[in-house]
């Protein structure tokens, strides 16, 4: 047996396996899927294409150090990703932006509303949506509901499957409203795509000699936690090396507590003769009836005119294994975070079990987040 096993072949555990690896300890990875890299596995289409096969993921952070890391491992070109909502019959920037006000509002309102929002917000370059629904000023109190009504509140209760009023607040301050004519869906200063892709990225990251890589391995089948002894085994032998696990926690401990929930996505996968179908990479359609948004990857990044696109329509639904639904997003919730500490708090006596990721951690987090959480760990293991 290796020295160290670590569950899931994404972006945590491929570093925290590296990172082991460099040490010159023998790491074995067991991934359940049949590819490397989580959710940001990518693929060329028939087409010719580059597609994400589980959404689309951009690389944007604040931290050079992340991005430095990053750059060992592949060839990387900026990147801005531009994002659209499609609302009252029209598209317009997202996050909201003085042309969103343009867009619905005729000149004379228009400017009444920039100019109490600038008011209202002195020195600031954005605001959230939280914020402005619960401002004095009535002229951006009315504004924020119009956009609350026709995107926020739409698009939220489709994407988490409960109303927003269940919802962290976190969450609906994501995106914020910017007061300006300023585009871009980051802020960030760095924003990047790996030139040949995130898998070749991570298949770079995996490419040691101290590393194994078995798929189609469900780690469940062999693995198993006993909290009343505080042990692992596998394959019924105790264990003493560390184990690093990337999934999902509950599933780990045979949802004693109960099922920690999470949003899955669904996608319709179309093929169109022309070489684009919308104004964005990216555009959220709120008041559609069922699907959230749609990614047409001929421009993300921007690839060569081919006369054809390749789009996928997302559907947020509630993870089921069953029907093949991974679970993507934890649901920010009072309720779940306590459900979640349970589990937490059950193995947390174990001393070579480590916890990583958006899945273990039961937290949304963006590449440079996982990325970071990952390097801690790695320290903590040195």
């Amino acid at each position: 047996m290796s020295e160290i096993i670590v569950v899931g072949a994404g972006i945590s555990g491929s570093v925290i396996a590296r990172h082991l690896a460099e040490q010159g300890k023998k790491v074995s990875i067991w991934e359940r899927r049949p590819h490397i890299a989580g959710n940001l596995y990518d693929h060329i289409h028939e087409s010719g294409i580059r597609v994400q096969d589980y959404g689309p993921h951009i690389f944007h952070t604040q931290n050079a150090e992340l991005y430095h890391y990053l750059a060992r491992f592949g060839q990387w070109e900026p990147f801005k990703l531009k994002c659209m909502v499609y609302m009252n019959g029209r598209f317009t920037p997202s996050p909201f932006n003085y042309q969103t006000i343009d867009d619905y509002f005729v000149a004379e309102k228009a400017a009444e509303i920039k100019s109490h929002l600038e008011a209202d917000y002195p020195g600031r370059d954005k605001v959230t949506i939280v914020e402005m629904l619960k401002s004095n000023d009535p002229v951006v109190k009315e504004y924020a509901e119009f956009l609350f009504n026709n995107d926020y509140s739409l698009y939220t209760a489709k994407q988490w499957g409960i109303s927003p009023a269940e919802i962290d607040i976190s969450v609906l301050s994501r995106v914020p409203v910017l007061l300006s004519y300023n585009t871009g869906y980051f802020d960030d200063p760095i924003q990047m795509m790996p030139k040949n892709g995130f898998t070749a990225v991570i298949q770079n990251i995996l490419d040691h000699k101290n590393i194994t890589v078995n798929l189609n391995t469900d780690a469940l089948d062999h693995l198993a936690i006993d909290t009343d002894r505080g042990i692992i085994t596998v394959d019924g032998e105790v264990i003493k090396h560390p184990v690093i696990y990337t999934g999902a926690l509950d599933e780990l401990l045979n949802y004693r507590f109960g099922r920690l929930p999470y949003r899955s996505l669904r996608f319709e996968w179309e093929t169109a003769e022309c070489d684009s179908i919308q104004p964005a990479p990216v555009v959220a359609y709120p008041q559609a009836p069922d699907y959230t948004r749609i990614t047409e990857y001929n421009k993300l990044p921007v690839q060569p005119p081919r006369g054809v696109t390749v789009y996928a329509r997302e559907y947020s639904v509630f993870s089921n294994q069953e029907q093949h639904y991974e679970p993507y997003y934890p649901i920010p919730t009072i309720q779940n975070a306590q459900l979640y500490s349970l589990y937490r708090n059950a193995v947390s006596h174990i001393p070579n079990l480590y916890l990583c990721g958006r899945l273990a951690d039961y937290k949304y987090y963006n590449i440079d987040q996982a990325l970071e959480k990952a390097l801690m760990l790695c320290r903590e293991l040195d």
